[in-house]
């Protein structure tokens, strides 16, 4: 792949994967939107797909999952969500495993298995806890984790 090649798919993948963000984040989303959503998630981690590292691999799978299980497809969440721990996993991306296991935690918790859901959101407050993270850094996954501890339930 050229030079120019390369620097095309790592544009459109950060352009694609911040896009969906104001898709994921907006509150009356219509059935356009959610397909634009989608179709954003998938082109940014197929453009990764050429050019990233597995943090943007599993980053892009966990934000997937992220779509679907806001438009309540738990089967296709809980598949990325997979993915997305499996490469964390695999790569010792220890930061991001906050992000993978609540990932899984949002697609079980979308699945109703909300017993499953709960495991994997104390692994993710165990792994948030147990790394050494900037405040904001923290904030953030700190967050996520108590969005989705809200689909959960007490």
């Amino acid at each position: 792949m050229t030079q120019d090649e390369l620097e095309f798919h790592q544009k459109m993948a950060r352009q694609c994967f911040n896009e969906t963000w104001n898709y994921l984040d907006k509150k009356d989303r219509n059935a356009n939107d959610e397909q634009q959503m989608l179709h954003l998630a998938h082109a940014s981690r197929y453009h990764w797909s050429f050019v990233g590292e597995p943090i943007n691999l599993a980053t892009g799978d966990w934000q997937i999952s992220r779509a679907y299980a806001i438009l309540n497809q738990p089967n296709l969440a809980l598949h990325f969500a997979k993915s997305a721990l499996e490469i964390c996993e695999k790569n010792n991306l220890q930061e991001l495993l906050i992000s993978a296991n609540e990932g899984m935690a949002r697609a079980l918790a979308t699945a109703k298995d909300f017993v499953s859901a709960r495991n994997y959101i104390n692994k993710a407050r165990e792994q948030l806890g147990a790394l050494t993270l900037s405040e904001e850094d923290r904030r953030i996954y700190a967050d996520q984790i108590s969005e989705t501890e809200q689909m959960i339930g007490k």
